[in-house]
């Protein structure tokens, strides 16, 4: 062994494939963790893609043109990944476990229990908040559209996706304000569903997927980091059977993989591979991208989602949720792939990728309203209502744009979206920073460190 890692050594410094790393360069590139921001834009931009995806080229969610037909570019592994938005959001709950628990981790390493733990509390508290209140804005955003008529149009395309999750508005304002408190209660409830903002029924995910990572924490806080590991491991392969109680068996295996990630990127590993990986970072993340791209659907009809799906009934477990579980399984290769390269690290946190990482939740938040409304007011103003035929039933739809209109109007769209998410990352978020802040000092006792409930005796 010693000596395969010796010949790849010298391999990789006569083939410079490191020419602007050494040993300081692998260093500074291993302790920056702003690759999580990066990776975590790009997770919300393919979500949005899914969404376009589901709304105007359905045909990319199979894997071919019929049981062994023909195939599409589009629809091959890696390139149908813009139809794959479950594999993103489970990229979006990992790096949820992997931050949480950074520096409660490293805290714990260093021996600072005690601050881990205030760590830990002081988190658990923001995190609640920080998902809420912008969730609840949005909400109460597309709500407010919704009455003035602004998703009409959308409602009648022939766009699935935008029909589907397009709401009429109420019947009268007093309907309307029952209907804003119901969608507010089952965004946060078992079975999660945004009549206003369908993409929220993820957030009761992330925030239950926080919680196991304070709760995992807080049990094992005290262990080594060798028991800490091998603890969350057991917590990790329990997790796919009783996952499936809480409605998505995955949140478990995502946020114990964040946690793992985090013991990780605080190891001496990643430096110890840092420079092979050239050769081990390129073939694990295209496997994990491929493993990304499998179908939600027809698994059987291509020879390579056939070959996963013969593989899923061998060793997946029994809980395992079929659609979910090579997405999952990919992204928590291509994460760990990030976690021990530097090159990954590096590219990752570029500049315009940690933009995208700064309005990422914005863009999540905001992308559903604005397809319904903005984007099909641009691609189906000035089209006329045909009739189409959907399961035996007639409707009077707008048509779906040409391939030639829908590439010329998404600059525009994406233009608008992007400025408004900017906008909102810039000038809304820092309100929600601040009503957290209040109320972690006013529920913390910050502000009263001086005064009692009650009085104290002097006697």
């Amino acid at each position: 062994m010693s000596e395969a890692v010796s010949l790849l050594s010298t391999y990789a410094e006569k083939a410079n494939l490191n020419p602007s790393f050494d040993d300081n360069g692998y260093k500074t590139a291993l302790q920056d963790t702003s690759w999580a921001d990066g990776l975590r834009g790009i997770a919300a931009v393919f979500v949005m893609f899914s969404h376009m995806t589901m709304a105007f080229a359905r045909w990319i969610v199979i894997p071919c043109q019929g049981k062994n037909g023909p195939v599409h570019l589009m629809q091959r592994p890696v390139l149908r990944l813009v139809a794959q938005g479950a594999a993103w959001v489970a990229v979006f709950v990992i790096l949820s476990g992997f931050v949480n628990s950074l520096k409660a981790v490293k805290l714990a390493r260093a021996g600072q229990i005690e601050p881990a733990l205030s760590n830990l509390a002081t988190s658990s508290f923001r995190r609640s908040f920080r998902l809420v209140l912008p969730a609840t804005a949005a909400t109460t955003l597309s709500w407010l559209i919704t009455q003035f008529g602004a998703y009409r149009t959308a409602t009648k395309s022939d766009a699935y996706w935008l029909y589907v999750t397009s709401p009429n508005p109420s019947s009268s304002w007093g309907t309307a304000v029952e209907d804003l408190v119901h969608a507010f209660r089952t965004t946060w409830t078992y079975n999660p569903e945004n009549p206003y903002d369908q993409p929220q029924w993820a957030l009761l995910y992330l925030l239950q997927g926080s919680m196991f990572v304070f709760t995992a924490l807080l049990v094992t806080i005290n262990l080594t980091p060798r028991w800490r590991i091998l603890t969350i491991m057991v917590l990790y392969f329990w997790s796919w059977n009783w996952g499936i109680k809480l409605g998505d068996p995955m949140v478990g295996a995502n946020v114990f993989t964040g946690i793992i990630l985090a013991e990780l990127n605080h190891s001496v590993y990643p430096l110890r591979f840092a420079r092979f990986s050239p050769f081990f970072a390129p073939p694990l993340v295209v496997c994990g991208l491929v493993l990304m791209s499998f179908p939600s659907q027809f698994q059987d009809w291509a020879p390579w989602s056939n070959l996963l799906l013969r593989w899923y009934w061998k060793i997946a477990p029994r809980n395992a949720e079929l659609m979910r579980f090579w997405p999952t399984i990919g992204a928590q290769m291509l994460t760990f792939t990030v976690v021990m390269s530097p090159h990954l690290r590096r590219a990752l946190s570029h500049r315009w990728f940690l933009w995208l990482g700064k309005i990422s939740f914005p863009l999540y938040l905001l992308h559903g309203s604005f397809m319904r409304s903005v984007l099909a007011w641009l691609l189906f103003s000035r089209s006329n209502l045909t009739e189409v035929e959907e399961e035996g039933h007639r409707y009077m739809r707008y048509p779906l744009p040409g391939a030639l209109t829908f590439m010329a109007v998404l600059p525009v769209f994406m233009l608008i979206l992007f400025t408004a998410t900017h906008f909102w990352a810039i000038k809304v978020e820092p309100h929600f920073g601040m009503i957290t802040k209040t109320a972690e000092d006013v529920m913390f006792g910050k502000k009263e460190k001086n005064t009692t409930t009650l009085p104290v005796r002097k006697d």
